[in-house]
């Protein structure tokens, strides 16, 4: 019998999910607090987006720029690379795989302290 703390899912189905979770919150958090509704922002706009001058929308910034700063964090040392307008799905791809390698580590810390329980991708 399985406790009811854990999760049953598999390791592609979380970073399929983990991945697609990510592209979706830089696309909601650049469309409320950002100047554009785009998932990544144009250049020379910073990755983590710019403060908004509306109390509200800074609020809301200040909040989600820890969870920001996690998700886009080691981009912003690549210096101008991904800052100098390079084709679209190529950004798209490096935070793609940088995404997914976060949730394999995500998956393994949640494993080992047995909040999910590991089942072979169906």
């Amino acid at each position: 019998m399985r406790s009811s703390t854990t999760m049953n899912i598999s390791r592609t189905k979380f970073v399929i999910a983990f991945v697609f979770s990510a592209f979706v919150f830089m696309f909601v958090s650049n469309a409320l607090f950002g100047t554009d509704a785009r998932v990544f922002p144009q250049p020379p706009e910073s990755f983590l987006g710019t403060p908004p001058s509306v109390a509200w929308k800074s609020a809301g910034y200040t909040l989600l720029l820890p969870i920001k700063a996690v998700l886009v964090g080691p981009m912003l040392f690549t210096g101008t690379f991904l800052r100098e307008d390079p084709p679209p799905p190529f950004v798209a791809l490096v935070f793609a795989f940088y995404w997914t390698i976060l949730a394999l580590c995500i998956y393994y810390i949640l494993r080992k302290l047995k909040l999910v329980t590991y089942l072979k991708a169906s």
